[in-house]
């Protein structure tokens, strides 16, 4: 039971709403306030590159061939979409490459370049170290299957073989027997020792490969998925520097 001055003690210690509310936006503002405004992005530092001119073309800059710190900016930017790594604004080779990809990207075989077959056709590009694959000519919808990535291919006095080829073979777990046990994940031979496979390391040195067409693992088990024994290997061309 309660009594009157119970009552006005109760609402004594009540405080109003709005008083609250103001109390809590007061306090949200302190505490935000005691973080300080955002960091500012770090200084992007890189200078020129090999490919510094390329990269102002294709990014719209102005074209002087030597780094600033604008350029800096919108190549770290233009790294970052395309998964490149250090996204650090360099315009070095891997960078280049993914400009390749990308300009390719709506319609790599724009130039006819790669036909189509009575089956799917991995079109590989040696001038611009490019892999798609075509529909077969029975199939309905888009031409290109997937694809373009990039690739790397046989090294000067090694180089991959031209024309048009056919998979014969597929290992998964193929091991070279040739160079020293390397490991050639998701093999599928179209010429002799020459495969389609993955490599662990990098796409963009040491020249090029022994003859054979280097994927990114992830490319390569995509592939891998994607093509049966009896599809075509088509590839033209000449890789730069060879």
């Amino acid at each position: 039971m309660s009594t009157p001055h119970a009552g006005r003690r109760a609402r004594r210690g009540t405080l109003p709403a709005g008083l609250l509310l103001a109390a809590a936006t007061v306090w949200a503002g302190t505490a935000a306030g005691a973080a300080g405004p955002a960091a500012p992005a770090p200084p992007c530092t890189a200078g020129t590159g090999p490919y510094q001119w390329q990269l102002e073309a294709y990014l719209k800059l102005p074209q002087d061939g030597r780094q600033s710190v604008a350029d800096c900016r919108a190549i770290a930017a233009f790294q970052r979409r395309e998964h490149v790594t250090p996204a650090n604004g360099y315009a070095g080779l891997a960078t280049y490459r993914a400009v390749l990809v990308a300009q390719a990207r709506r319609n790599p075989n724009a130039s006819g370049a790669c036909p189509l077959r009575s089956r799917r056709v991995a079109c590989v590009d040696l001038t611009r170290q490019l892999l798609w694959v075509n529909k077969a000519k029975t199939q309905k919808g888009r031409t290109v299957l997937y694809g373009p990535v990039p690739v790397r291919t046989g090294r000067a006095g090694q180089t991959t073989r031209t024309g048009t080829h056919t998979i014969y073979w597929k290992h998964k777990n193929h091991v070279s027997t040739i160079y020293a046990n390397a490991p050639m994940p998701y093999a599928q031979f179209f010429n002799g020792g020459q495969a389609l496979h993955g490599h662990r390391g990098s796409l963009y040195g040491g020249g090029g490969s022994g003859g054979c067409v280097n994927l990114t693992v992830a490319d390569a088990q995509r592939l891998w998925d994607l093509l049966v024994v009896g599809d075509f290997v088509h590839v033209w061309g000449r890789k730069p520097g060879t």
